[in-house]
């Protein structure tokens, strides 16, 4: 098939941002907003069954367990709702730098929830926040620059 020369007035999505532009959005509003919230609480959830899971340590579930999950999850969806607020004002580094900090927490307190030392929990958390701020720092970078953020 022949197609066009793109000539020097011609705007392509290869040019136009991030190449996204021109898909449609195939959820309406309804579907982003129930999203919004059940992403964080569905998460939340997940946490703070495992951190009593890991607390309780295969022992009996007993209403202690019980709350420290539900309050657990509470500070896991809180938290993950005021950083997907923020984040996105920061530029490219403090937005990698903020997720990676919480993940990092949530991981390092999750490891020492299962009885580690804190030491242990300590590298593991630092690991995980080091290798998660290289994923998020590469994929604002690359991610920004295509839609046209810049640093600083």
């Amino acid at each position: 098939m022949a197609h066009a020369a793109p000539t020097p007035g011609m705007r392509t999505p290869a040019l136009t941002g991030s190449g996204t532009d021109h898909l449609p959005d195939v959820f309406d509003e309804r579907t982003h907003l129930v999203a919004r919230w059940a992403v964080p609480v569905t998460l939340g959830l997940v946490y703070g069954y495992w951190a009593a899971a890991n607390r309780r340590s295969g022992g009996p579930v007993t209403g202690w367990n019980i709350l420290f999950g539900f309050v657990a999850a509470l500070a896991f969806a809180a938290l993950y709702v005021a950083i997907r607020a923020v984040a996105p004002r920061l530029r490219r580094e403090a937005h990698a730098l903020l997720w990676a900090l919480f993940a990092g927490c949530a991981i390092g307190f999750l490891v020492n929830q299962s009885g580690a030392s804190v030491l242990y929990s300590a590298s593991v958390s630092l690991a995980a926040a080091a290798g998660l701020f290289a994923a998020m720092f590469y994929r604002y970078s690359t991610h920004g620059e295509a839609a046209g953020h810049r640093a600083g």
